[in-house]
């Protein structure tokens, strides 16, 4: 009896320690998307890469467009290579990347080493959730991938954080932005170490590997004996099928057909909704607002605390409630807000000091519905929504629609705002958010996506 308390014990604690490491992804992809948010108003400065609005998109979107070809491309890598290898390659190419942008001279060297830490970005932000789901029994699935998302959110802070501490202390000196940049480096080289010691995905294992070694690695993480058996079972389903399934088949089969679709609207979602307006230009929606620099800084340090604290409370409720109804009331709040900061931005009757505060309010507001129940429900859903026979090509289109939508909003934002105004930006948002309600209530429907998992 005592014995098998330990070995318990140990178990979880191995599926606890990987599980945290692979989150360091997810940590990643969430500092290097948010540290260019500080860093941009000083590497804008004339006395160093002196961007126009235009250039500052071509600068922030160089990293997204990489992530697209990342994400694309990870499923593959991950099914030939394995999930291990590929995730501690991505460590390396990252801490090597974030140095090449660190001492960029001008904007076409920056912009090309932002696109090669963008394509490690974007494997990270496709191979964790799919990872994590692996190598979790089905009781610690929900709460592992949520993980990630976490990590995102928190990644995001500590960029916002370090960006405000060093602008505040070495604001004077404008090639701080260098040393902003560089710090992603630390997660990076952290990430690469740890991975040495990680398993290899268990399911992985059982196409490419022995049974014997997915069967000890099974067991390592704490897989019940019942579990183990059943995946075996699928494993020999799965080694008589393509292990690369094409396109033509996908669209000779409404069931497939049904969930690639589903998987393409979580992952527009998840970008159109708006977050990355903030995330990569909050310092300068809120200079744009009337706030000062400093103010701007410590304001996303605000809306990053606020956002991390939504999020451990938001996948708290996916684990109680339907995602479909979740995303919806998450998508309703953030058509309310960006509503509220249009009216707030129109209105005649307010000093310019109240709208600065209303203005950061409803941003916080926003923040803490997209990042706290919106996107930790989309992650979810895209390690959920596919079987595991399609789950690494499927998540990496998704995954690669996600960036690349990122990429072109990134890149018309500036110019969006020059042409139409802060408010005028709200307003586009406001609808794009009720247009991913209709995806949500058309293409999330989990009655239909069970019926499709059933008899594809």
């Amino acid at each position: 009896m005592h014995k098998r308390k330990v070995t318990q014990t140990i178990n979880n604690t191995f599926l606890s320690y990987t599980s945290y490491v692979i989150s360091l992804g997810g940590f990643l992809f969430g500092y290097d998307t948010g540290v260019v948010n500080g860093a941009l108003s000083f590497i804008s400065k004339p006395d160093q890469l002196n961007l126009s609005a235009d250039l500052q998109g071509l600068v922030t979107a160089s990293l997204v467009f990489g992530c697209t070809f990342g994400a694309l491309f990870s499923g593959k890598l991950a099914d030939k290579y394995g999930r291990k290898l590929l995730l501690h390659s991505i460590a390396v190419v990252f801490t090597l990347a974030t140095i090449g942008c660190a001492i960029s001279n001008n904007i076409v060297i920056l912009s090309i080493f932002r696109f090669i830490l963008g394509l490690s970005v974007g494997c990270a932000s496709s191979l964790a959730p799919v990872y994590l789901n692996e190598i979790s029994p089905d009781r610690y699935k929900s709460q592992n991938v949520n993980k990630n998302a976490v990590a995102i959110v928190i990644g995001q802070l500590c960029a916002f954080t370090v960006n405000a501490l060093l602008g505040t202390f070495w604001g004077q000196w404008h090639p701080i932005w260098r040393i902003m940049i560089l710090m992603a480096g630390v997660p990076a080289l952290i990430l690469w170490l740890l991975s040495f010691n990680l398993p290899q995905s268990p399911f992985w294992q059982l196409i490419h590997s022995t049974k014997e070694k997915a069967r000890q690695t099974f067991h390592r993480l704490g897989f019940p004996k019942l579990d183990i058996k059943e995946a075996i079972l699928a494993s020999k389903k799965e080694q008589g099928q393509p292990q690369q399934i094409k396109f033509r088949v996908i669209f000779h089969n409404k069931y497939l057909l049904y969930l690639f679709w589903a998987g393409i609207a979580v992952a527009l979602i998840q970008q159109i909704s708006g977050v990355n307006i903030v995330m990569y230009y909050g310092s300068t929606l809120l200079q744009k607002v009337g706030m000062g620099a400093k103010a701007a800084l410590y304001g996303n340090v605000l809306i990053g605390l606020v956002s991390s604290a939504a999020i451990l409370l938001g996948t708290k409720l996916t684990a109680k409630y339907s995602h479909q109804h979740i995303l919806i009331a998450g998508l309703s709040g953030n058509v309310l807000f960006m509503i509220g900061l249009n009216l707030v931005m129109n209105s005649k009757s307010l000093t310019q000091n109240q709208v600065n505060l209303i203005v950061l309010l409803l941003l916080t507001c926003f923040l803490a519905t997209q990042q706290g129940i919106v996107s930790p429900t989309t992650w979810l859903l895209l390690a959920e929504l596919f079987p595991p026979v399609v789950k690494s090509i499927f998540m990496s289109w998704a995954t690669a629609v996600m960036w690349l939508t990122n990429f072109v909003i990134s890149l018309i934002f500036p110019g969006l705002v020059a042409f139409y105004g802060t408010q005028g930006v709200f307003a586009i948002f406001a609808g794009t958010n009720i247009f991913c309600i209709v995806l949500a209530l058309i293409l999330v429907n989990p009655k239909i996506v069970q019926s499709a998992w059933q008899n594809f």
